[in-house]
């Protein structure tokens, strides 16, 4: 339960205040003093405190600031009176989340925490999602400094804990299979198996086969059988990348699987019920595709549940350094030295346009330090081998590699 602090010097007010966030469901705490507030709430744990701005002996601005420099976590909302609006905006300049003016309506004050609430767990989870694929070199794409990133993060931290189907789109190289990852390992289905299959990469004739296996004589070849990747994930979550590149009659069948949650084996005549959490990812426009007959409509929108955007590196620059700077502390530990980047290299990286987004930045950082022997990398370095040319985003077939990942 929620632990909320009221520090207000009116009895009155403590009181309603309360009672109000008792029916809410906080667990609700109260003092009249700064002072005392302020060892009350080092010395407990709140999750929420709940403070009035003019105050004798210590205001709502002395408590704050003398309760962030001794190292207090909980979220402060500030209450002002008429006229404190100012000295309430000081406070959210100091550190506080938001403040409520007085009088204030009920539901308002209630709105204000559970927003409070909202904000402290999709940072919570934001935090645990890099500390998952911290050590992976997944982690890449969880540098989030832009607003860009942020804003797909806290999609990812609101979809996780749910089993809706999730279509991640973005350019090649901007880190879709990344998020598929991070969505899954903030899941329930944590402990179930992750496997991703590039459906570009697998020629026609053999998706159906791939997708949901097939039993012993179904076709030359078939000595025994075998279950497919449905199967495969079941109990965890499949990514489908490039989800684009299926052919129509496959789009059908994956749309019955969507809806029944069964699969067939090729040459089977029974169905199996399977328990997998699907996310796709696809560089190309679906919604496009489908309006030209390429992609089903009903399809299109069993997938796009939710959808998650990746923007091209271009597009996030502040998120280049921080990466950089990350790839380049990876690549020491694998060449055994020191690899860093000078301040104009990172201004000259920062200037790039990427087109292989994410993945041209990492190789590209390789390269440069493969073939230099010195400790600090200058713009120089970068400028001896051309920069990946950008590559087409409508995909094709062949392009790629399929890869199954399990936790």
């Amino acid at each position: 339960m929620t632990r909320v602090l009221v520090v207000d010097d009116e009895p009155g007010l403590r009181q309603s205040l309360g009672l109000l966030l008792a029916d809410a469901g906080y667990d609700v705490a109260a003092e009249g003093n700064g002072t005392r507030a302020l060892e009350r709430a080092l010395a407990e744990s709140f999750d929420l405190v709940l403070c009035d701005v003019r105050m004798p002996e210590t205001d709502g601005l002395a408590f704050l600031r003398a309760y962030k420099g001794r190292g207090g976590t909980a979220l402060v909302i500030m209450m002002s009176a008429y006229g404190g609006e100012e000295a309430a905006l000081a406070a959210m300049k100091e550190g506080a989340y938001d403040y409520v003016p007085k009088p204030f309506r009920p539901d308002e004050v209630v709105l204000t925490l559970r927003k409070a609430e909202e904000r402290e767990r999709l940072t919570h989870t934001i935090a645990t999602l890099r500390a998952q694929l911290d050590s992976s070199p997944a982690a890449r794409a969880l540098i989030a400094e832009s607003p860009a990133m942020r804003q797909a993060l806290e999609v990812v931290a609101r979809v996780a804990g749910h089993p809706t189907t999730v279509l991640i789109t973005g350019e090649r190289g901007t880190g879709k299979e990344v998020i598929a990852q991070a969505i899954h390992r903030a899941s329930p289905r944590a402990t179930g198996p992750f496997v991703a299959v590039n459906c570009a990469a697998i020629p026609d004739t053999l998706l159906e086969s791939e997708l949901f296996g097939y039993v012993k004589g179904a076709f030359t070849g078939a000595a025994a059988d075998r279950p497919g990747l449905f199967e495969q994930a079941d109990g965890g979550t499949l990514l489908l990348d490039e989800v684009g590149e299926l052919p129509l009659a496959l789009q059908a069948k994956l749309l019955r699987v969507l809806q029944e949650n069964e699969i067939r084996r090729v040459g089977d005549q029974k169905t199996r019920r399977v328990d997998v959490r699907l996310l796709a990812a696809t560089a190309k426009d679906l919604a496009a595709e489908a309006v030209a007959g390429r992609f089903r409509h009903d399809l299109f929108d069993r997938l796009n549940v939710v959808a998650i955007h990746l923007r091209p590196l271009s597009e996030r620059r502040a998120d280049i350094a921080p990466l950089a700077g990350h790839f380049a502390a990876r690549l020491a530990g694998r060449l055994g030295r020191r690899v860093v980047l000078s301040e104009a290299a990172l201004a000259w990286l920062g200037e790039q346009s990427w087109p292989g987004n994410v993945r041209s930045l990492e190789h590209a950082i390789e390269r440069a330090a493969v073939l230099s022997d010195k400790e600090i990398l200058e713009p120089a370095d970068f400028r001896k081998e051309p920069l990946p040319a950008p590559r087409s985003l409508g995909g094709g077939r062949g392009a790629g590699s399929r890869e199954r990942h399990a936790p």
